[in-house]
């Protein structure tokens, strides 16, 4: 199927020209049809390909708190809204018994992010927030659906010359986030920027699950034989 009628499929409004309102909504059932298959399909691949360093990146958050450190968040966009998730799910943990654990949002300062932005571009503005607040140790989390955002490519170079530990989590082919040499780079090969988002969010849900497993089992505490509790942040 060509990547046109693929996209008819998907949104059949956008061919243009006016239908019947019965056509119209069968037309939108099956393109809600669609979009559930396709959201099933690019998870299933996504999960298959990647449970292995889904683990190892959990592994590597895991031993940045037991070592003392911090997790930093940075995205732009929807993908901002992202990393301020992940900073809430584990400075908030919503399951009973689990720890709060640091985790700081690089997206949050407005000031901070427009007086960089203005004075010496955006490019710059986790870039110099990594310089100020990174520490040896640390983990930075970046997420873009490219793969290809030049503030986050900028961060992630200098977090790994001051020796923090760097997770991404892209789209797309990677982009240049997938050519950085990361600790671990979660590539979700679709070109739907919605599946790509979708992904990540239930993608740093389970991170946050394993890694207060792993956390736990450090500390001589998991109980092997009790089912896991899930938690969900609004």
């Amino acid at each position: 199927m060509s990547n046109t009628s693929h996209l008819r499929q998907l949104y059949p409004f956008l061919d243009g020209g006016r239908t019947d309102p019965k056509a119209m909504a069968l037309a939108l059932d099956e393109s809600v049809r669609q979009k559930a298959q396709n959201h099933v399909s690019v998870f299933e691949e996504f999960f298959d390909r990647n449970a292995e360093e889904i683990i190892a990146s959990a592994q590597t958050i895991a031993e940045t708190y037991e070592a003392d450190g911090r997790l930093l968040t940075m995205g732009n966009g929807g993908s901002s809204c992202d990393a301020a998730h992940v900073a809430v799910e584990f400075q908030h943990p919503v399951t009973a018994g689990r720890p709060a654990l640091p985790a700081f949002n690089l997206t949050q300062d407005i000031a901070m992010l427009t007086a960089v932005g203005n004075d010496v571009g955006m490019d710059h503005i986790y870039l110099r927030q990594v310089i100020a607040q990174g520490r040896k140790g640390d983990c930075l989390i970046g997420l873009s659906t490219s793969g290809n955002s030049g503030n986050l490519v900028r961060a992630f170079e200098k977090a790994k010359e001051m020796g923090l530990k760097t997770i991404g989590l892209a789209g797309m082919s990677g982009g240049e986030m997938a050519a950085l040499g990361l600790d671990h780079c979660l590539v979700v090969e679709t070109d739907s920027i919605h599946r790509i988002q979708e992904v990540h969010v239930a993608t740093y849900h389970i991170l946050w699950d394993l890694v207060h497993t792993l956390l736990a089992d450090s500390r001589g505490g998991l109980d092997t034989g009790a089912a896991a509790e899930e938690g969900a942040s609004s």
